[in-house]
């Protein structure tokens, strides 16, 4: 069974894009969208070697917010977008990795998933084999996770650390 509809912010979209697992919102949601001003984020910058994949994945899945970004003040502008849409069409889920912009959202009473659940709940549902691997991608990329996070999700996966 499904997860509902999810709303994703740009963070973790680059990131899934990094380690090749897009896919996994399609395995876990019924519905994926994002507004536009992520859509904009992710798009700008067409030379990176997933823009591809990222356009391709996401160009049918953007929806424009209804009312005035009263929250663009408090965080980035796709991240505001991001929070007034899961409201606006009462998503199950928002995937956002921001500190700051998440403890916002869950102040709102907003259900967030960052990138590291996503994947440690894909790899529970055996829809990954392994987290090490994609954890150490990141790293080299210069995707900013704990190291302490990602080193206890391993340790709970029965996963070497890293």
């Amino acid at each position: 069974m499904k997860n509902g509809i999810i709303i994703a912010d740009a963070g973790p979209i680059i990131s899934l894009a990094l380690v090749n697992k897009l896919d996994i919102l399609e395995l876990l949601f019924d519905e994926i969208k994002i507004p536009n001003a992520v859509w904009e984020e992710i798009t700008i910058n067409n030379d990176k070697p997933f823009y591809q994949t990222i356009f391709k994945f996401f160009k049918n899945k953007t929806q424009k917010i209804k009312q005035y970004n009263n929250l663009s003040f408090l965080m980035d502008y796709g991240e505001s977008e991001a929070l007034i849409l899961y409201k606006e069409i009462n998503a199950n889920f928002l995937l956002i990795d921001d500190k700051k912009a998440r403890n916002i959202a869950e102040s709102l009473d907003i259900k967030c998933i960052g990138t590291i659940g996503l994947l440690s709940t894909a790899k529970n549902k055996q829809l990954i084999a392994e987290l090490r691997p994609i954890f150490i991608q990141f790293i080299e990329n210069k995707r900013f996770y704990s190291i302490e996070l990602l080193n206890t999700i391993l340790k709970n996966n029965n996963e070497d650390r890293i």
